[in-house]
């Protein structure tokens, strides 16, 4: 591929331009970093200085910025090609924006965008690196949510560098750059980011990227990175062009994403790779694939490999809109708060079927519900080779009560004449009056609330309820299966999987259970060892049609 209006090795000047040099120290150039003044004004001037010294002689430009704190107010910087930006690393240089003068004006760091800038393919920026230094953004407020008050805004990057940043608190997404070509994101950690995002916004994620742009190929690394109680998603990948391609080469490894709405989303990629991360204690589900961006495109062809999906509110794994395929594969989902494999309807009714999802070589444990849960037809999906063990937690009985000891905090409820087994009510709604809260994790006498968003200081709906109020925690769905069968799932092939439950009280109801609304046609359920589970190894509403059901341990009935 090539890049329009890149300067060539031969016209590149040997000499930089008089009064711009190639690595400029901000302090030399107007900026104070003294926390007071307003450095926007200046640093403005000097991205212009060097990116109008780039357009000259081909030359990338560095501005270093030492330890202090620039105060950024009022305006956000449009960046200029050929100009990077580098400190002294997170704490000793330390960006903060704030908008005290304009409450209109979403005040990124950094911005270049299509609708303000005419950025596109042909004017994209290149060579800029962002590294070593922290964004605050809490001092941007606005009286209207806006999804461009970002840490960085910037859009249509070639060879760009993300690198050792630290942003938190800004107002919608903390790094939200889209359409990246050849570019890393390395080491990022971005902390309580889209805190105007009311949960139903545009953006308001960690780091969320934006495709389409450069058609079938986008090649991105997202690696090493953190993302820690964001509004939406920690890490999401969202179509920007309805009915464009989806594009494939994007990647994201070794990552962490705790207490966000969803740890990794993927809204439109095409082959989006997820590997060797960990995703935990998000308040919906660790990964997500749906159609809920703006152009309405789920991802496809995806690979979620080797990653620790862990305790989060919902779902471990939420699957919904995707035609398919997508593969789940050698992962551990373990302790979250519904089910660790959800395939799910999403939106409106009558979409397509989702062909060929597989789920292959997983470990499954101590899931609240069912490991494996299908809430939405499929066809040709592969089950095989999983641990599905000891899930179906969620086994508390109905409880009422109230009176002298029961107390409530903003993320706890405690009784002491309470009994209840461990992780028994994990993922139930809680109910004081008209408030409600979702149970994380409990203990013999104490329930631990979830936020009731990332970030939220209580897990209550409204206020915190008085000492002694009756609360009501409802009873466990009575079948809590391995895997579970729930709609239709035409020439599936369900082999080669432990599904039992060894654990005291054992908890998990059934290996396989195909509901009255679910059905088996022409499948194959072969070889899969379903003993030793509470009730059944298998529970069939719905009888199989067609396929072949054979030499499955525990299921007598059918040999």
């Amino acid at each position: 591929m090539t890049y329009p209006h890149m300067p060539s090795a031969g016209g590149v000047r040997s000499h930089p331009v008089a009064g711009a040099p190639l690595m400029c120290d901000a302090r030399e150039h107007g900026l104070t970093g003294d926390g007071t003044t307003n450095d926007q004004p200046a640093f403005a001037a000097l991205v212009d200085l060097l990116g109008d010294a780039y357009a000259a002689d081909g030359r990338a430009r560095v501005i270093y910025c030492p330890p202090g704190v620039y105060s950024m107010r009022d305006a956000g910087t449009v960046w200029r090609t050929g100009v990077s930006l580098v400190g002294a690393g997170p704490g000793a240089t330390r960006f903060v924006l704030g908008n005290p003068g304009d409450r209109a004006d979403p005040t990124p760091l950094a911005f270049h965008t299509a609708e303000l800038h005419g950025a596109s393919r042909e004017r994209h920026l290149a060579y800029c690196t962002f590294a070593d230094f922290e964004i605050d953004g809490s001092g941007v407020a606005m009286a209207e949510y806006n999804p461009l008050a970002k840490g960085l805004g910037l859009q249509y990057v070639v060879r760009g560098m993300f690198r050792n940043l630290y942003i938190h608190h800004t107002a919608a997404t903390g790094l939200g750059c889209d359409f990246l070509q050849d570019c890393l994101i390395d080491g990022v950690l971005v902390a309580g980011c889209g805190r105007m995002d009311n949960g139903t916004e545009m953006g308001g994620a960690g780091i969320g990227i934006g495709i389409g742009g450069w058609g079938s190929v986008e090649r991105v690394n997202v690696v090493n990175c953190s993302a820690v109680g964001n509004a939406t998603s920690g890490i999401f990948f969202e179509l920007q062009f309805e009915g464009g391609l989806r594009p494939r080469g994007i990647r994201v490894v070794g990552c962490h994403a705790e207490g966000n709405r969803f740890g990794v989303a993927d809204w439109g990629a095409n082959g989006l790779v997820v590997s060797a991360c960990t995703l935990v204690g998000n308040l919906d589900a660790g990964f997500q694939v749906s159609a809920k961006g703006t152009t309405g495109t789920a991802g496809r062809g995806g690979l979620l490999t080797d990653c620790v999906i862990d305790a989060n509110l919902r779902d471990g794994i939420s699957i919904g809109n995707t035609p398919g395929p997508y593969t789940v594969r050698g992962n551990r989902i373990s302790g979250n708060g519904r089910y660790g494999y959800h395939q799910r309807s999403l939106g409106a009714a009558g979409q397509e079927c989702a062909r060929e999802i597989v789920i292959e070589s997983n470990d499954f444990y101590g899931n609240s519900l069912d490991a494996v849960r299908f809430d939405r037809p499929v066809r040709d999906a592969f089950v095989v080779d999983n641990r599905i063990r000891a899930n179906g937690r969620q086994c508390g009985p109905e409880e009422r009560s109230g009176g002298d000891t029961v107390r409530y905090s903003e993320k706890s409820v405690v009784d002491r004449r309470a009994s209840w087994r461990d992780d028994a009510h994990r993922g139930k709604t809680i109910r004081v009056g008209e408030r409600v809260a979702v149970v994380a994790a409990n203990d013999e006498n104490e329930l631990h609330l979830a936020p009731v968003r990332p970030g939220a200081f209580t897990g209550w709906s409204g206020d915190t309820p008085k000492p002694g109020s009756s609360y009501e925690i409802p009873g466990p769905p009575a079948t809590r299966a391995g895997i579970t069968v729930n709609a239709t799932m035409d020439a599936a092939t369900i082999r080669g999987n432990r599904v039992w439950d060894s654990h005291e009280p054992t908890t998990q109801t059934h290996g396989l259970w195909v509901t009255a609304e679910g059905g088996c046609v022409g499948c194959r359920v072969e070889d899969n060892d379903l003993a030793g589970n509470a009730e059944a190894a298998v529970r069939l509403d719905t009888p199989p049609v067609g396929g072949r059901w054979e030499r499955n341990h525990g299921d007598d009935d059918r040999g």
